[in-house]
């Protein structure tokens, strides 16, 4: 019975995006592919579920190659783009030094130029790859609109609007609402960190600077963890390359790895929501897809402002 109602559930989800975005955001579609490229989704997805069955943890880190790219300059490939003697492009970034998955979108890419040449973006593949991500890891199955454009600019400079693993709730919401988020949308985006691992320079300071919020015994097993050094990693829950909800429940046990996860929790303007989340994963679920639908439109490019790139790591 209760199976049967997720499963209605998740439907009406996927009715709702389809409503809401079905003819086009910002010129986007979900059928953009349907005659010029039929075999584009296919193509896509069975890219990523060979890469994610040899390394599972490339799910997070589709997800979170998606998020990067949408919060700078828009969701418009930027991220891919390799640096030049002329340019320190994006993913030199301290920020975006971590990001991996760049081989998976590579060889999406070099299958849709064989099968229709300069047709899909590369844009749109990280988007696709990152949905296609998050269902083979067991999150919400939601569909996106195409049609995205990839930019021209990627500069090192521009990451520095990307938000910081040091970053308090007030800092997290004001980097959000920037982009269009509500306090809402932003917790459940930090959901996806329900997927991977976190390296020990992004959280030691919580252990230098004595953090009040975080569990005495959890603290000692983060010391543990840099024992090894600044590129030892933790992972944000106990499931880390499956998509659910116990993230949450971490945040609920001072468990949080990253200052700015714990002080969702921490903080009682998200604290309830938090709490939601960790009882009702289908809200979560439903919420968070609702948010990455919203997320994988930010400025997006069209017509003469973008391109098809031939080659995702260069303008053409």
């Amino acid at each position: 019975m209760a199976m049967a109602y997720l499963v209605s559930l998740f439907m009406v989800m996927e009715m709702i995006a389809i409503s809401r975005f079905g003819f086009g955001v910002d010129g986007l579609r979900m059928d953009y592919y349907m005659m010029s490229c039929p075999l584009a989704e296919f193509i896509v997805k069975n890219t990523v579920n060979r890469a994610l069955q040899d390394d599972p943890t490339l799910a997070a880190a589709l997800v979170r190659m998606h998020f990067h790219d949408c919060f700078i300059e828009g969701c418009d490939g930027s991220v891919l783009i390799d640096s030049t003697k002329d340019n320190k492009a994006e993913k030199d970034s301290p920020g975006n030094l971590s990001l991996r998955g760049y081989e998976v979108i590579d060889d999406a890419k070099e299958q849709l130029e064989e099968q229709c040449p300069d047709i899909v973006s590369c844009a749109d593949i990280v988007a696709m790859a990152a949905r296609d991500a998050v269902f083979w890891a067991g999150g919400p199955v939601y569909d996106i609109p195409k049609g995205r454009r990839d930019g021209r600019r990627s500069k090192i400079e521009d990451t520095i609007n990307l938000p910081f693993p040091s970053f308090n709730t007030s800092q997290l919401i004001q980097a959000f609402g920037r982009r269009g988020f509500s306090a809402q949308e932003m917790v459940a985006l930090s959901g996806a960190h329900t997927l991977g691992v976190a390296r020990c320079s992004s959280f030691k300071s919580r252990l230098s600077n004595a953090d009040p919020t975080l569990d005495s015994d959890f603290a000692k097993i983060l010391s543990q963890t840099c024992s090894a050094g600044d590129n030892a990693v933790q992972r944000f829950d106990f499931t880390p390359n499956t998509f659910d909800n116990y993230y949450f429940n971490t945040l609920i046990r001072r468990n949080g790895l990253l200052f700015s996860d714990q002080q969702l929790y921490a903080t009682p303007r998200t604290r309830a929501i938090v709490n939601g989340y960790a009882m009702n994963q289908a809200m979560f679920f439903f919420d968070f897809q609702q948010a990455m639908v919203k997320m994988g439109t930010l400025d997006v490019k069209e017509g003469p402002n973008g391109e098809v790139r031939e080659n995702c790591r260069k303008i053409n």
